[in-house]
């Protein structure tokens, strides 16, 4: 899931009309009412010319809103002060979230240079709102009496969020420190936007061509097609097309006997932005990691990771770094494990080679033929993408009683999408979800959920947000459906969580509804939801075979369950890599150049990181940490939340039903629909009755009996 880094530093939303549009700005679509079904933005009648103006018209209002806060005579009270803080940016808010957005599904050169743009002038206009010493003086009064303001839980968590995201962007320094805190903050907006441009144009430029079909001897004839498809819309009929997207070269990986196309595909992904070119991140990396330890220095902190985890659930890094030791080890020796045993396989091919990265995945798939009979290509006709979605619907309705229903009244912001209204049991409204699932060209790799408009409460009405799920699924050659791999639908699952979060809101403020809540907690409805996908109940709803129709046989469902902890060191170790070179370049305390290969390296030696496996995320394309993505330092979040996820999960199962109606309501009340209205630890033990503990995640994984 993705919360876009500028949706998160503007105020949230306001709900009065602009009356004060200039000439120039009459036609905007952005200074006008939404009035579309379920108030969506108006996506076919904004164009590209809209955005600048829209975004400099809703900083100047913005700013007269935060100027009549700010100089109000009245003593500061929680309504004149906060809540007017929390409804203030109204056209700000609305082009932010519809430009942020579509950045990221429909991007192109005009739309980077908008946000090349804007990034500047937004940091700057949140500087001016965080480093405003009058306000913040108004907000202080508030916090230091706010035991005697009878504030109910949520309006003291709002409270405090305000206070301490004020303190934290620099309201305490003096004049001079806040005028280099600014400089960093725009500098470092500039290199994350470079970083991210960077990502882009390294993976559009990489297409490997195959102009033999011999040479993709073991790929499945659907992955050959759409490749013959991909070539030829790229001008090179009767070719095959592979590219750094996951949805292509993956397969490849799986199942192709051509050991060097494997080999040069997987070099291609893992050298992103590293070819010392005009898209090269290494020295965007080290500037990038200057600026950061500047800033938490600044801010009174020894690193960025103690400045991020301040207010996460970690608290500090040793937090972090011991909690991913209690998984790292067990992980790391089931992945040398499963490492002997598929050197072993290759043995067997008499070549004497020795296994390489690029062999993993190919070596496993054998491996889990041999194993568990398990073949994924023949378990993929099962997996058709609308049935998996309408699986994972289905599975709501059980748990939590909303129903869904597709609606074709909605713009789109692109053809692909599609639109379903949610209701809850009684009938009543809970939000409109757009899904998006299929690569093209102009998305960021990767899946995500997030917010077009959020849920929130003012003058008594219920306002529900829109939810988008975007994914870069396998699609179907011409003609024919998108069948899911089995990592394909727990993707799937997977967003749908956060959707969830998203629908289910209910709190008063846009700041603490739905997926607003700290790093290492967000995960937690998305991953839970991943329990589900394979457990037999559920697979009957929706693994339906995509031309017969027929339900997927038991004995393809035992296959599943048997092979449920096959590969999970690779699984594991590979994932807690990433997570471990988050927090080592986020624990720097120096802000000297570095080489980034070098630091590297010399952070996945220190953990014994096997050489058959390579991080998930090489630094140069590490976009979770260094693009904005809200993830730095915050990696581990991932397998952090699986602690919870399973230990929630484990709840169902000890009840004897995965369905449980009561535990899924408590589910419901106190994580879903709380948002971030109360600390996230006491909503879990709400829900819980206990604090998690790792045994269910270590034994899931296989770990440990």
């Amino acid at each position: 899931m993705r919360k876009l880094f500028y949706l998160l530093i503007i105020s949230a939303l306001v709900m009065t009309s602009c009356n004060n549009k200039t000439k120039n700005l009459e036609n905007n679509p952005f200074l006008a009412e939404w009035d579309t079904p379920y108030s969506v933005p108006p996506f076919d009648k904004i164009k590209i010319t809209d955005y600048m103006p829209a975004f400099e018209e809703g900083m100047r209002l913005h700013t007269a809103q935060i100027d009549s806060i700010t100089n109000n005579a009245a003593e500061p009270t929680f309504d004149n002060t906060i809540v007017a803080m929390e409804f203030s940016g109204e056209v700000l808010q609305k082009v932010s979230s519809v430009f942020f957005n579509l950045e990221q599904t429909d991007t192109d050169e005009k739309m980077q240079q908008i946000s090349e743009d804007i990034s500047p002038k937004l940091t700057e206009h949140n500087d001016n709102i965080y480093l405003n010493e009058k306000l913040f003086a108004r907000i202080k009064t508030l916090n230091d009496k706010k035991a005697l303001l009878s504030l109910n839980s949520e309006q003291t968590r709002l409270l405090e969020k305000y206070y301490r995201n004020f303190v934290r962007s620099g309201a305490e320094l003096d004049d001079a420190k806040k005028a280099e805190l600014r400089n960093l903050n725009k500098d470092l907006a500039l290199a994350e936007l470079k970083f991210g441009k960077n990502v882009l144009a390294s993976i559009k430029s990489y297409k490997k061509f195959v102009e033999k079909e011999s040479e993709l001897a073991g790929l499945p004839e659907s992955i050959k097609q759409s490749a013959a498809e991909a070539a030829e819309s790229a001008g090179q009929k009767g070719k095959w097309l592979f590219t750094t997207d996951k949805a292509s070269f993956l397969p490849v990986l799986q199942y192709a006997d051509n050991r060097e196309l494997r080999r040069e595909l997987l070099t291609a992904f893992s050298t992103l932005a590293n070819h010392n070119d005009s898209t090269d991140n290494k020295t965007v990396v080290s500037k990038i990691m200057k600026l950061r330890v500047k800033k938490a220095q600044l801010l009174g902190f020894q690193s960025p990771a103690a400045f991020i985890l301040e207010d996460k659930m970690a608290k500090t890094p040793k937090t972090v770094f011991d909690f991913m030791q209690t998984v790292w080890q067990p992980a790391v020796n089931q992945a040398k494990i499963e490492r002997a045993e598929l050197q072993a396989l290759m043995d067997k091919d008499g070549k004497g080679e020795k296994l390489e990265a690029w062999d993993w995945a190919y070596y496993a798939e054998k491996l889990r033929k041999q194993k568990y009979d398990l073949d994924e290509e023949a378990i993929r006709q099962y997996f058709k993408m609308e049935n998996v979605r309408q699986g994972v619907f289905d599975l709501a309705t059980k748990l939590y009683g909303i129903t869904f229903k597709k609606v074709t009244n909605v713009p789109l912001y692109n053809p692909d999408a599609e639109t379903f209204e949610v209701n809850d049991s009684d009938g009543k409204l809970l939000g409109l979800l757009y899904t998006d699932y299929f690569p093209r060209a102009g998305k960021r790799a990767g899946a995500w959920m997030d917010n077009i408009c959020n849920q929130y409460i003012k003058d008594g009405k219920d306002h529900r947000p829109v939810i988008v799920n975007v994914g870069n699924l396998t699609k179907g050659k011409a003609g024919e459906p998108s069948l899911l791999t089995i990592d394909d639908v727990e993707t799937v699952f997977h967003e749908f969580g956060h959707a969830l979060h998203g629908l289910l809101s209910q709190c008063t403020y846009p700041s603490t509804s739905g997926t607003s809540v700290t790093r290492d907690f967000v995960e937690l409805p998305s991953q839970i939801m991943e329990n589900w996908c394979f457990e037999p109940e559920v697979l009957k709803t929706y693994a339906k075979h995509y031309k017969t129709g027929e339900i997927i046989p038991q004995e393809f469902i035992d296959k599943l369950a048997a092979a449920q902890q096959f590969n999970q060191g690779f699984a594991m170790t590979e994932l807690l890599a990433a997570a471990y070179l988050d927090m080592d370049f986020h624990a720097r305390t120096d802000t000297t150049d570095f080489n980034v290969e070098q630091f590297e390296k010399q952070a996945m030696n220190a953990i014994g990181l096997i050489p058959e496996i390579i991080v998930r995320y090489r630094s140069t394309y590490f976009s979770h940490i260094f693009d904005g993505d809200g993830y730095a330092a915050g990696y581990y979040s991932y397998i952090w939340a699986e602690v919870l996820d399973a230990d929630a999960f484990a709840a169902f199962k000890e009840s004897g039903d995965i369905f449980n109606k009561q535990i899924a309501t408590d589910f419901r009340k106190n994580i879903l629909e709380k948002g971030d209205s109360q600390d996230p630890m006491t909503l879990y033990e709400n829900f819980r009755h206990a604090k998690p503990k790792a045994d269910a995640l270590l034994k899931r994984r296989g770990f440990i009996k």
